[in-house]
This record gives structure tokens, sequence and C-alpha cells, in this order.
């Protein structure tokens, strides 16, 4: 019997991950009765109660996991390393808001079976705030024209993958990898479905400005070189009109125009302008080197605190 995995990333979800487990259990003796199931979440240091809710749940259900990080280790880290942590012949993974519908899990499955490695759900539409929606749609836009890979548009990892991915994606090494990135640049075989992205059920989302600017750069520095070729051709083009103004200026002394006067206003603003370019263009060229320090610091993914149910489950199939 072929056994499913469902991953989900979780911090300060006490409201939801018990009716999620529940949702998600119910598609599974329901619709999908011929699979064996294992739901594994990994908590990335909740503070809210969250963790003796999983260990509960847990208790009650051997096929329920758990992995506690030991601190928070960022938004992209922990399911990527809880992805890796799963052993089933696919794994789908999706958020712990019911953001992503439990009743697309069976549509996923479906597909597998069909000979998909790989089945993205995309945000086709979605009951978000319409302004980030707007600022979503331009992001992902951007980062598709600029980069090399084919990236995917309003897809936030929630999806099935075939468990020869995951086997090379064991293999990546990468201490801060950017799941969408990865996919689209390591797919095998995929599908696209479309989804409506549902409203948070319960609680608050941690996302603000500077997780959002930190997977912005991510996927930047990641996945697109143009930033650093715009800052090349924009230097020589900016060089070679100054050049060009000098040289005008200094044949206009030459010939002693009377008339012609230049005073410190264009200069300073010229100061000022260009001054404004090159820390733009510095602050991206920092962004770049410190994702390849911190890739080269090689750290793990995650440190966990506790694992629940694991040794339970590798003991049976030992048995079997």
């Amino acid at each position: 019997m072929k056994k499913i995995s469902v991953m989900v990333p979780c911090y300060n979800e006490a409201e939801n991950v018990v009716p999620l487990s529940e949702a998600i259990i119910a598609q599974f003796t329901e619709h999908l009765t011929q699979y064996e199931y294992e739901l594994v979440f990994i908590d990335n240091c909740s503070t809210d109660g969250t963790r003796d809710l999983l260990r509960e749940l847990c208790a009650g259900n051997p096929n329920i996991k758990a992995i506690f990080n030991a601190k928070n280790f960022g938004q992209f880290n922990s399911p990527f390393h809880g992805m890796l942590q799963t052993t089933g012949d696919c794994t789908i993974g999706m958020c712990a808001d019911f953001q992503d519908p439990p009743e697309m899990i069976p549509k996923l499955v479906h597909e597998w079976e069909q000979g998909y490695m790989i089945i993205n759900a995309v945000k086709k539409t979605s009951r978000e705030n319409p302004v980030m929606r707007l600022f979503r749609t331009v992001y992902y836009k951007l980062l598709k024209k600029m980069s090399n890979v084919n990236i995917i548009e309003h897809f936030t990892g929630f999806g099935l993958y075939d468990r020869s991915f995951l086997d090379v994606l064991r293999e990546l090494h990468d201490p801060i990898p950017f799941w969408r990135g990865v996919v689209s640049e390591l797919g095998y075989r995929m599908k696209e479905i479309p989804y409506e992205q549902q409203k948070r059920r319960a609680g608050k989302s941690h996302n603000n400005f500077f997780l959002l600017y930190d997977a912005a750069m991510l996927s930047f520095t990641s996945y697109t070189k143009t930033g650093m070729r715009v800052a090349t051709f924009f230097g020589f083009i900016i060089s070679a009109i100054s050049l060009l103004i000098a040289l005008v200026y200094l044949i206009l002394k030459l010939v002693n125009w009377d008339n012609f006067q230049m005073g410190n206003a264009p200069i300073l603003i010229g100061v000022f302008v260009l001054g404004g370019i090159q820390l733009f263009f510095i602050g991206l060229l920092g962004e770049y080197i410190m994702s390849i320090n911190t890739r080269m610091m090689n750290r793990p993914l995650v440190i966990e605190e506790e694992r629940i149910n694991f040794d339970r489950a590798e003991k049976e199939e030992q048995s079997t």
C-alpha cells in the first residue's frame, strides 16, 4: 500500500492545528482509503500552546508526527527541512492556516497517479487583500522576467512532490533554500492545478515587511543576475556620459567662451544623483554577498529539539 505524507509547518497556530489535522485525516478516510498516510507537523518554536496540542495529537494517533525546532529558523528553512523528513511515496506540503484547502488533496493525488512527479497548486484567485495581491503579481512577473529559471507565478509551495524529487533535494545541501525557485529549477514532469486561496481561518499572519523583503531578496539573489548586470551597464553609460560632458566643458574653456558659465547647482545635483545610484547598487551587491556568505558557512537548515512518533514508525517499518 502506498503511503502519502502531508507536511505542515506551523508557528503559533494553536487555533488551527487540531481542526486542520481533522480535516486532512477526513480526506484520507473518505476519499483516499486505499492509501496509508502520515501527517508531519514541524513547529518553528511556537509560544502559544501549539506544541502542547501537537503532543496530544501525536499521543492519540501514531500517524501524526511532530518535529519541534530549537528556535525559529525562518519561513524557508523549517518547511524545507520538514519536507525532507517525510517517509511517504509522495509528500504534500501545505500551510497550517487553511489558506491551502485540504479538499485539494485528492486532486493532487489523482494527478500524481497519472504520472506527474510534481503537482503545483497555483493561486489563480485569492481572498487576500487586493493590494497585496497586486504587489505579489508585480513581484512574480518581475522575478520571472529577470530570472533564467521559469518561476511559477502565485505559487506558494502548496503542492505534491514525488519521493524521487525529494531524494534529489536531500543531496542539495543548501542552507538557505528558496522552495519556489528550487521546484522551478529542478522539477521533473510537473503539472499546475489552479485553486482559490482562502482567507486565514484563525489567528494572525506573521508575515511583515521585513520577512517579505527577505523573501524577495533571497529569490532575486538566488535566481537572477540582472541586478548586477544593470549596475555594470549603467555604470558604463554614466561614465561615458560624464567623460563626454567633461570633454565638452574642457573645449569650451579652451576656446574661452565668455558667456559659458557653469554654476555649482548642476554639480551638486549630479553628485547627489550619482551618490544615490551608487548606494543603491552597493546595497544590492551586499545582498548578493550576504547570500554567498550564508551558503559558504553551510550551517544546518534547523536544529531539532524534539521528535515525536518518528521512532515508533521506524520500529514498525523494521518489524514488517
